[in-house]
């Protein structure tokens, strides 16, 4: 069963996200998709997760450096 992670970002910073790439490459992370809201400034992604765990941790050393997007959800695939 696939496992999906969407987040949302209130702000978003490309150039700290592409310089973070190989940690989300390393928590087991693939970009899917991204999105901009059409009326406001949030952006969405959504990441295929290879492993929940190492995701997991990846959004709690985010979080604990001041970069965690504002909401996340792990999404199984229905």
């Amino acid at each position: 069963m696939s496992i999906q992670l969407l987040t949302q970002h209130m702000t978003f910073d490309t150039a700290h996200f592409d310089a973070d790439a190989e940690n989300r490459a390393n928590a087991g992370l693939t970009l899917l998709q991204r999105w901009t809201e059409s009326e406001g400034n949030a952006t969405w992604l959504l990441f295929e997760v290879n492993d929940p765990a190492k995701a997991k941790s990846w959004l709690t050393k985010a979080r604990s450096l001041g970069h965690a997007p504002s909401a996340a959800h792990f999404l199984r695939t229905a």
